[in-house]
């Protein structure tokens, strides 16, 4: 046999899940040019040659690259350039760690960074007296980790003009004290009056970020990716040219595609330039084709469209039902233009009005445009009335699940069911019943709004509880009869991200013709219990048969 028709990499010595439909599993994989050539242990020896690489994965599984389906790497890359507060937990902690940095960074203009949780301030909301404390002579602006809120101090709201009577924008609110001053948190479009402020980020800081992030996904065996806001928005500057940079450059390893902001604040009018940059947000591994539109904001700040009004922690129903961003009638305009021009939607809905907003635009797009293959999909699907669940398979919109979310914690528990209350709180994240009724799950992290970890998310999935390590104190199961078994997470997690991204036919199983994206497991998680699928780590990653991540143990 000619050394030309040898394989540049082979694993062997263990099981390979597919995710392919039936499912089947594989023992041995070859690859040669970056492709998978082969997937038959009896192939193995005669495509091993001297120059040929070998993984024994010594009975660990082999799987496809995992695929994060709604993520923002760049704006995850920055907080890790700036001050993370992702890996603390408490308001004493935070201002510590925010002390410091602001110490060690005495020439910045601003101190920033993010990542906190709004569980650990009395009803999720830190106040700008706290932060004045260690922050007192410069403005500082902290995002918190889901990135509907920021936490801010006295000189940040003095720059900005917010005082008593400044009144809450259309699409936010500004927290205030018993005497109706600003207390230190604004929420959702108030957030906006201070990020306005921010100094730009240089393309280099966000190409930066964007590497940085790359190299934290990869280690959790991500090949690919659709980046949920590619635009304006927030403090971290737009990641397209660093995309295009990276792209540019050799430097972007992983396959992305990009989610142009919809601009709330504007209409239809807006189209003609997101057209504009779709033909611009192109080269190599990243190609803007989707549109994000955010529909509604979260549960926690009262801000997710919701069909009923909130309560108010009694049992009883408040004046308010959340906030719908885009007024239904130009979202029922605004998809079928956007279907019509050949674009993806990807859509934010956390409360069951805003899901059925996203359904009820994208039928409209079917009545006018007939149906496409367009694969638009809606994020994060927190609360779901069930009349709407059927109607995912019939309109072909993906459920792009956070899975990790689907847990008892203590934001769920404190800031979140008492205010939804009964039968709402049993709608939550309803991915058992999605899939009986025939739905496309994809799966995402939304990262850095939680940990980017495939594993830890899939284990949610399972076992309807936080995974070992991501969450303290006990908790029972989250509404259990709403579990997927661990072939079906796995595979959304790969397959059907993939199919949401368009990047099936050459990505997300291990088939013969597809490129050789693919994770090192530590272990064979079937055959472990499910309660300690969470604790399975990426060994080695891999893009097209290059290494791109390994452990220092692998």
């Amino acid at each position: 046999m000619s050394t030309m028709t040898y394989a540049d990499l082979v694993f062997t010595g263990g099981p390979v899940f597919t995710a392919n439909t039936v499912r089947s599993r594989a023992s041995a994989v070859a690859v040669r040019g970056g492709r998978i050539v082969s997937t038959d242990e009896r192939d193995i020896a005669a495509l091993t040659g001297p120059s040929t690489e070998v993984v024994d994965l010594g009975g660990r599984l082999l799987v496809p690259g995992f695929q994060d389906a709604h993520v923002h790497p760049v704006w995850g890359g920055l907080d890790m350039l700036r001050c993370d507060l992702a890996d603390l937990g408490t308001a004493s902690e935070y201002l510590d760690a925010i002390g410091r940095f602001a110490a060690s960074h005495p020439s910045d203009e601003w101190i920033l960074g993010g990542g906190w949780q709004m569980s650990a301030f009395p009803g999720g909301t830190p106040t700008a007296a706290a932060l004045d404390a260690v922050v007192p002579d410069r403005p500082a602006f902290f995002p918190n980790r889901d990135g509907h809120g920021a936490w801010v101090n006295s000189v940040a709201l003095r720059l900005a003009g917010i005082d008593r009577d400044t009144p809450d924008p259309a699409d936010g609110r500004i927290e205030r004290d018993a005497a109706g001053d600003p207390s230190g948190t604004l929420h959702e479009g108030a957030m906006g009056l201070v990020n306005r402020l921010l100094p730009e980020e240089p393309l280099e800081r966000l190409t930066e970020a964007l590497l940085v992030g790359q190299k934290y996904l990869h280690s959790y065996g991500i090949t690919a990716w659709q980046d949920a806001i590619v635009g304006a928005y927030g403090d971290a500057g737009d990641p397209g040219p660093a995309y295009l940079k990276a792209a540019a450059d050799g430097t972007l390893t992983a396959r992305v595609v990009g989610a142009i902001w919809w601009d709330r604040t504007k209409g239809l009018e807006q189209i003609p330039s997101l057209i504009e940059r779709r033909e611009r947000y192109r080269g190599g591994r990243f190609a803007a084709t989707s549109i994000k539109i955010m529909q509604d904001g979260v549960a926690e700040n009262f801000t997710a469209a919701m069909l009923e009004p909130y309560c108010d922690g009694h049992g009883h129903f408040t004046d308010n039902s959340g906030i719908s961003f885009v007024d239904p009638a130009i979202l029922n305009e605004a998809v079928p233009l956007l279907d019509a021009e050949g674009f993806q939607v990807h859509f934010h809905a956390i409360g069951d009005r805003a899901v059925r907003e996203c359904l009820d635009a994208v039928e409209h797009a079917i009545r006018r445009n007939g149906r496409s293959d367009h694969r638009h999909h809606i994020a994060h699907i927190q609360v779901v009335h069930p009349e709407d669940i059927p109607r995912f398979r019939t309109l072909d919109v993906a459920a792009n699940m956070q899975s990790l979310w689907a847990a008892l914690e203590p934001q769920m528990v404190d800031l979140t069911l008492p205010f939804l209350g009964a039968p709402r709180d049993a709608w939550q994240y309803p991915f058992g019943d999605l899939l009986r009724s025939g739905a496309v799950l994809a799966a995402g992290s939304d990262w850095s709004v939680s940990t980017p970890n495939p594993l830890a998310a899939i284990h949610t999935a399972v076992n309807r509880t936080a995974a070992p390590g991501y969450e303290e104190g006990e908790y029972d199961a989250f509404l259990p009869e709403q579990a997927i078994d661990l072939a079906t997470s796995l595979t959304a997690y790969t397959a059907g991200s993939a199919w949401v991204n368009h990047l099936d036919q050459t990505t997300g199983t291990i088939e013969v013709g597809k490129f050789a994206d693919l994770a090192v497991l530590d272990r064979d998680p079937f055959a472990r219990p499910a309660d300690e699928i969470g604790a399975t780590r990426v060994l080695q990653t891999f893009v097209e048969g290059e290494r791109v991540y390994a452990a220092t143990d692998a």
